[in-house]
């Protein structure tokens, strides 16, 4: 394995941001494109990525905002329609005549699942493997059509989730910038990971800027989880997906999950017995589900 399995390829730009895009593995192997979440950069894929180095050709990208691809844009900049432009933007520079597979965790799976929904994105995209991270969109319907024909076990589910997700009033409050910036350095932050998932990253999952990022990366949730969207369109794909669903995960609970087989032609889901952050804690793991899906989905 090599310490540095993914290196800087160049930028794509989109706007007034550019895109941190970094490369490696075999290059006669199938394009696997890896989108991180929140506060992560690519750095979080560097465990995955030693591991299939040798059979895939690896893509991860900074998301705008997040590590190299600094942004000075307000939150109308980091919409769910910017940041899944974004992703095909990648797609098409380092992969324009032959589809990718898709690995995303979190709010990079949310922003992959808008990707992957747009018409035509079966043509683009071979396989999308989802961690942790639901399609708003299907989430919103699953929650309105469970409401207006409520049962208790529908509602419950509703509850469970909303539960699930009380963090996220502090995260768009005023308070969580000074808070994470006063917490956020990348020993400390591995010290908390290790506590809760009971394994602590690698050091090099982390890169120095993790405070910066914390606070960037609110931009996020600000721009999609505080104003509504009409999200009725954008909603089908054709794209096979496979959703790791990570059983020790406080924040997505398995009727989130669900929400999306209505709206997919082929979903595959498999329950693994792992924390929120299994990516970086459990690479191995990840690996090997993401290699397997890609296999069971060749590029012609």
């Amino acid at each position: 394995m090599t310490s540095q399995p993914l290196s800087r390829r160049g930028s794509v730009h989109r706007g007034r941001t550019d895109l941190a895009v970094f490369e490696g593995g075999d290059p006669d192997g199938p394009t696997l494109v890896m989108v991180h979440g929140w506060p992560d950069t690519h750095r979080m894929w560097h465990g995955v990525a030693d591991l299939l180095a040798d059979t895939h050709r690896l893509v991860a990208y900074d998301t705008r905002g997040q590590g190299e691809s600094v942004s000075t844009q307000p939150d109308d900049g980091f919409t769910l329609d910017v940041l899944g432009s974004d992703l095909l933007a990648v797609v098409d520079s380092v992969s324009p005549d032959r589809p990718v597979h898709l690995l995303a965790h979190d709010w990079g799976s949310v922003q992959a699942w808008e990707a992957v929904c747009r018409p035509g994105a079966e043509q683009r995209i071979a396989s999308f493997t989802s961690m942790s991270g639901p399609h708003l969109g299907h989430v919103t319907e699953w929650v309105r059509g469970t409401l207006s024909r409520p049962s208790a076990r529908g509602v419950g589910e509703v509850l469970g989730q909303a539960l699930s997700s009380s963090y996220v009033p502090f995260l768009v409050s005023p308070l969580a910038p000074p808070v994470l910036r006063a917490v956020g350095g990348p020993r400390g932050w591995r010290r908390l990971l290790g506590a809760v998932e009971g394994r602590p990253p690698a050091p090099e999952a982390y890169a120095d800027s993790l405070a910066d990022d914390m606070v960037s990366g609110l931009r996020y949730y600000r721009a999609n989880l505080l104003r509504r969207h009409d999200r009725r369109s954008g909603l089908r794909t054709k794209v096979p997906v496979l959703q790791l669903a990570l059983t020790r995960d406080p924040a997505i609970r398995p009727a989130a999950l669900a929400a999306s087989d209505p709206w997919t032609e082929s979903l595959e889901r498999r329950a693994l017995p792992l924390g929120h952050w299994a990516p970086v804690t459990h690479p191995a793991v990840v690996a090997d589900q993401v290699a397997g899906f890609v296999r069971e989905h060749p590029v012609a």
